[in-house]
């Protein structure tokens, strides 16, 4: 695999990870959210997903963003009478969307960016030292 081929496999990682923890930041966002009618569902839980894709120009398998998927656990629910949202039971549904799970798909996804990142400055190293051997 030649550099340029190195630094186009980790810029498509990096843009999987980035959409990856876009996705995770509306889960987070979305937490606490309620049903906007009594009974309604809440903000149901997204996961994002990633294809891989052979490109024949390059000789080389890329990641590419997919479509995220609605994650169909089930709603946590809580009992408060009082709230608008709440069912004839007094219940209010929460969203599936557990803060701690989402901190720790933020981390793996950041890392995951970080060692793209550590692929692209690696080659981008080498590829200076590249052109400085044939100046000389």
């Amino acid at each position: 695999m030649d550099l340029k081929t190195s630094m186009l496999v980790a810029a498509s990682g990096m843009r999987a990870q980035s959409t990856r923890m876009r996705v995770i930041a509306e889960n987070i966002a979305n937490a606490n959210s309620t049903a906007q009618t009594p009974g309604g569902d809440p903000y149901r839980r997204k996961v994002a997903t990633v294809k891989s894709d052979f490109d024949r120009e390059l000789n080389a398998t890329l990641v590419k963003p997919g479509k995220p998927i609605a994650d169909m656990t089930d709603f946590n629910m809580r009992l408060d009478p009082g709230n608008p949202a709440a069912d004839e039971k007094g219940y209010v549904k929460l969203p599936n969307v557990s803060s701690l799970i989402e901190v720790m798909d933020m981390r793996e996804a950041q890392r995951s960016y970080e060692a793209d990142i550590s692929v692209m400055e690696a080659s981008k190293s080498m590829l200076a030292r590249t052109v400085d051997l044939l100046r000389r």
